[in-house]
Formats: C-alpha cells, sequence, structure tokens
C-alpha cells in the first residue's frame, strides 16, 4: 500500500477521497476537469437544476464518446483491410 496515492476529486459539488496508482493521477484529474466543464455546459444549456440528471447527460456523453471511437476504429479496420486485400490481388494479378 506504500506504493499507492491518496488524492481528493472534487465533481458535481462533492468530494470524493480516492486511494489510486500514482500513475493513475493525471488522468483521472483530467477526467474530473472535463466532467465539471460538462456539468456547467449543460447547466447552461439546458437550465437543468438537478445534479442526477445533469451527471447523467455527462455519463451517456461519454460512454457516446467511447461507443463511437470504438465504431470509427473497426470501420477504419475493414476499410484497411479491404484495401490490403485490393493490393493483394494487384500484386497477384501481376505476379501470375
Amino acid at each position: 500500500m506504500a506504493d499507492k496515492l491518496k488524492i481528493k476529486l472534487s465533481i458535481a459539488d462533492r468530494v470524493y477521497p480516492l486511494t489510486i496508482n500514482p500513475d493513475q493521477e493525471e488522468g483521472l484529474r483530467k477526467a474530473a476537469k472535463k466532467i465539471e466543464v460538462m456539468i456547467k455546459q449543460f447547466e447552461q444549456s439546458y437550465a437543468v437544476r438537478d445534479k442526477q440528471d445533469v451527471l447523467a447527460m455527462c455519463a451517456l456523453q461519454f460512454a457516446a464518446q467511447v461507443e463511437q471511437k470504438t465504431i470509427d476504429k473497426d470501420d477504419d479496420m475493414i476499410n484497411v483491410a479491404n484495401r490490403l486485400n485490393e493490393l493483394n490481388d494487384l500484386l497477384h494479378d501481376h505476379l501470375s
């Protein structure tokens, strides 16, 4: 436990004490900051006062971003595979 770090993160006006690995600190602090920014944007844009609603909207936004990146990555892999197959066919035709 000596290599663990104790930090406190503030999200939606609440403080969350965490015990983490030191290499996680930067990512967690950046994530907490992004959540705070998103909370403010949702509160200003939609006049939402209930923190639970705002946090649910933030969670949905982050989850959607992760899912979209996965979809984009899968699409990229399909495009790369198709292009490699095309190149393979061209090489095969040329060498035959």
